[in-house]
């Protein structure tokens, strides 16, 4: 099971959020790349980069982070939050991005999304599926659609996805540990996909409990920047 550290960004700066609310919003620190040196230093290979001001844009906005990050470090970066245009992929991907995570887009203009996994091929594109209650969530989580999770990622197996990156809103930022039935649900009806669980992991128990659930990867934030799981757990893990 992949260790996918991430780092949430707004303002440029590292941040945290609790349950998706930017009113819920914890600084740790002002430089990302001081941040992803630290992983990488530790021995961490892959990185999950959330522009956040992006989701909220509809638009890539920090740019210079994923820059500086690509450019100063060897780490395996994935890059979302608020990509909308062929063009904005190109970029990122050339800038050394490794994959993108298409959400909001992807429930919006699906057939757009197809047409760049033709493009770009099922290996740079993570699917990216926010859910409450299993339905999907866009736009940096500030509107809830109507789409069913299960019903969103077949359309997109047919199309040859083969990365999805799971959110559960309701518990992402408490550390109270991840929907496991979820995710063990999803491995059920999707044998062949890589599932990157994320949301609730609090604790190295947590991490037993989905490596045990046979996920391909787990994105950990905030139980990093709160003290609550040590590099040092990480690594021996």
């Amino acid at each position: 099971m992949r260790i996918i550290p991430a780092i949430d960004v707004i303002d440029g700066k590292c941040v945290r959020l609790t349950q998706g609310d930017y009113a819920k919003k914890k600084v740790y620190n002002e430089n990302p790349l001081e941040v992803a040196k630290m992983f990488e230093d530790a021995g961490i290979i892959d990185l999950h980069l959330v522009d956040l001001d992006g989701a909220k844009a509809g638009k890539v906005v920090n740019w210079k982070v994923a820059e500086s990050i690509c450019s100063n470090t060897k780490l395996n970066v994935d890059f979302g939050g608020g990509i909308k245009k062929k063009e904005e992929i190109t970029t990122l991907l050339n800038i050394g991005i490794r994959q993108v995570n298409l959400g909001s887009i992807a429930v919006k203009d699906p057939e757009q999304v197809f047409s760049w996994l033709d493009e770009f091929t099922s290996e740079k594109i993570i699917l990216s599926a926010d859910v409450k209650n299993e339905t999907i969530a866009i736009s940096g989580w500030l509107e809830s659609g109507k789409v069913e999770l299960f019903d969103f990622i077949n359309q997109y197996v047919a199309k040859g996805i083969k990365h999805v990156a799971c959110t559960d809103i309701s518990v992402d930022g408490m550390l109270t540990g991840p929907n496991l039935s979820l995710y063990k649900k999803l491995q059920k009806s999707f044998p062949n996909l890589r599932i990157i669980a994320s949301g609730g992991v609090g604790t190295m128990e947590h991490l037993l409990q989905l490596r045990a659930a046979n996920v391909f990867g787990v994105i950990i934030g905030k139980a990093i920047y709160e003290g609550r799981i040590t590099m040092k757990e990480l690594i021996k893990f």
